[in-house]
């Protein structure tokens, strides 16, 4: 591929085609060819952010083998533009496409915070960890501009509710404070994904997100502070980091993490298109052999949607990936546990306010 045809930046290098739309308006190469001729910008690839107004904000997570019961997202769509990501399918019911429209098309609800007080308020919820985000990282680019993210914890602070978050960005740092408060009563815990410890691996990977040396950093100035961290080496991609398991844990170990989690990856939707062009563009000469190896572990597919099963994998390949991660936990976690996060302040607090009527 030639060198200009590339999108520098961005992790999706095309993009694909949505399900639920009956016409696609495709722009022909010939008018592609005519704007570079005559000096015209067709595509200038910058990332837009687009106001929605969702009536609730709080999901149930449905799904038996993802470990959350509730999540909540105040983006939708993600700049860090990582080729793997599994939520890039639920742009597609936005009428975008899960390519570089996923990356380059950030929905922002601005009324997150309102949306989980009176969420947090209502009589009938009972407090369970929320997590920020079940699906787009919280801590994207966009949250350095509109800040939703610290206001939601101003809110679980004040309504003393337990919260996840799952971030690869080190903006997470910025609100320091506010995490040391909810630490002191055990509300909240982080997860930090780190997939390689590999910068050249983590630039084509997911270009957009915070350097490898500044997320092991974040987990050791979050568990300096006695914030527990679980360190998420996810996806494990056979032939692409694979290989980097006992290093990646080793090195999250060190810098203080509790425990660690991963998947195998797998590429569903349209995922499985997406990273088939993407890896043939970047790692042309071992492309097929890494995509022969994603198939070994789903049964001879790209992916395999089946619960319990789809995030670990079957096969040689996948036994030996599990086999790594049960010596790694016995090497570098042999007595770390992530600790269960505290549900009871939430209780007093609601009987304390109810006194009040």
């Amino acid at each position: 591929m030639k060198q200009q045809e590339f999108r520098k930046g961005r992790g999706a290098q095309q993009n694909t085609p949505n399900r639920f739309l009956e016409h696609i308006y495709e722009t022909r190469d010939d008018f592609l060819e005519f704007c570079r001729i005559e000096g015209e910008e067709a595509d200038n690839n910058r990332t837009q952010y687009i106001p929605i107004f969702p009536k609730t904000i709080v999901n149930k997570v449905t799904s038996p083998d993802v470990g959350m019961m509730y999540s909540m997202n105040p983006y939708q769509g993600c700049e860090h533009g990582c080729i793997y990501c599994y939520a890039r399918n639920t742009h597609e019911f936005w009428g975008y496409s899960a390519g570089l429209d996923f990356e380059r098309k950030i929905l922002v609800k601005k009324d997150s915070a309102k949306l989980l007080e009176s969420k947090l308020k209502s009589k009938n919820w009972k407090a369970c960890t929320i997590v920020l985000s079940g699906n787009t990282d919280c801590y994207q680019p966009a949250e350095k501009k509109f800040g939703i993210t610290r206001e939601c914890l101003e809110v679980f602070l004040k309504y003393r509710h337990p919260v996840g978050l799952i971030t690869k960005n080190a903006l997470i740092l910025r609100d320091l404070d506010i995490l040391k408060e909810l630490t002191k009563d055990n509300l909240v815990g982080v997860n930090v994904s780190v997939t390689s410890l590999s910068e050249e691996t983590r630039r084509i990977l997911e270009p957009r997100t915070a350097t490898i040396k500044r997320r092991l950093r974040t987990i050791k100035i979050l568990s300096e502070n006695n914030i527990p961290v679980n360190a998420m080496l996810a996806p494990i991609i056979p032939g692409i980091n694979s290989h980097e398991i006992m290093n990646l844990a080793k090195a999250v170990s060190e810098h203080g993490a509790s425990s660690f989690a991963f998947t195998v990856v797998r590429l569903n939707g349209a995922i499985g298109g997406i990273f088939t062009d993407w890896i043939k563009k970047t790692m042309p000469n071992r492309a097929d052999k890494v995509l022969r190896q994603i198939e070994d572990c789903h049964g001879g597919t790209l992916n395999d949607s089946r619960f319990g099963i789809r995030s670990r994998g079957e096969g040689k390949i996948a036994a030996q990936i599990h086999d790594l991660v049960r010596l790694a936990r016995h090497t570098y976690f042999k007595n770390k546990s992530f600790p269960k996060l505290n549900t009871e302040l939430h209780e007093h607090y609601k009987d304390r306010q109810m006194r009040l009527f």
